[in-house]
């Protein structure tokens, strides 16, 4: 087991340079959820908007939340998931993240709610954080991580914990080459070039972590991993809808931003929904309880 480095920076400048942009930029795809990670699709019929909360409800009530708990959520982005604790399971919450708007905008969201219970939305990274909770839910941020850092992590999240703790992580996930071999699914140059794009132009600094991974780092750090939800073609279909509604809004999206990032992310989200669907990435619900 590694000591936690306290001394350890978060990442503020990438994360910065993704999130940044412009919060009506995002509203135009996102919807008012502004919830920027798979959607999670109970009906064939269900809207952008439904899945999104869905996807935030899957996450909350795999931690058997009890009224007056305190949950942590790492990477709170908009706020969407920090909301339905309050609203639904009445838990006190803390939102940390690495972003200037996203935090301003989830104070603003979450100061709007009727709710006794104590409600925190912090500028800062799982490095700096220190307090003990009942609950963590992390949706999406783990790929900001860094792989050096994973084992870090899930100790300093263990730690935080009760002996009851549980901890939801929701992440895009890699694959081993094992997994291609098997699966026939070959990686063209078009692909390659891609996969580049992504990690220079639209997520800097991302990693991805397989499923393996997570294995590996759970049981490393004491945690016993209770459930692994994968939700490959839910992301396809999130994808496809973020690039619909950005198409809708192509004029006010390149009024508010420009013409090369209104190109930039529909090249994005079309070409994601193309490896979600081909195989080529997945993600998935960790669901880990400690031990």
């Amino acid at each position: 087991m590694v000591d936690v480095d306290a001394n350890l920076t978060p990442y503020y400048e990438e994360s910065q340079s993704i999130y940044d942009v412009s919060d009506d930029f995002f509203a135009l795809f996102l919807g008012p959820t502004m919830g920027y990670t798979c959607g999670y699709y109970e009906r064939d019929d269900m809207t952008l908007e439904e899945s999104q909360n869905a996807k935030f409800d899957l996450a909350l009530g795999k931690l058997n939340l009890e009224p007056g708990m305190t949950v942590l959520d790492v990477g709170c982005g908009w706020g969407g998931a920090l909301e339905m604790a309050v609203q639904k399971y009445d838990v006190n919450v803390i939102g940390i993240t690495l972003s200037k708007n996203q935090s301003e905008f989830a104070r603003a969201r979450l100061a709007a709610l009727d709710t006794t219970r104590s409600i925190e939305v912090r500028l800062q990274g799982w490095e700096e954080f220190d307090e003990p909770v009942d609950r963590i839910v992390s949706i999406g941020a783990f790929e900001a991580f860094k792989a050096e850092r994973y084992p870090l992590f899930f100790e300093k999240a263990y730690n935080l914990l009760p002996a009851d703790g549980r901890m939801l992580l929701h992440t895009i996930l890699a694959h081993t080459q094992e997994f291609f071999r098997e699966n026939g699914i070959k990686l063209t140059i078009s692909d390659l070039k891609f996969m580049r794009f992504i990690g220079t132009e639209i997520f800097p600094g991302g990693q991805l972590p397989a499923v393996e991974d997570i294995e590996v780092l759970a049981a490393d750090s004491g945690f016993a991993l209770e459930r692994v939800h994968l939700l490959q073609q839910h992301y396809a279909r999130t994808l496809d809808m973020w690039a619909t509604k950005l198409v809708a809004n192509k004029d006010e999206a390149i009024a508010i931003t420009s013409a090369e990032i209104y190109d930039r992310y529909m090249k994005y989200l079309t070409g994601c929904a193309d490896f979600f669907r081909r195989g080529i990435t997945n993600i998935g619900q960790f669901t880990l309880v400690k031990g």
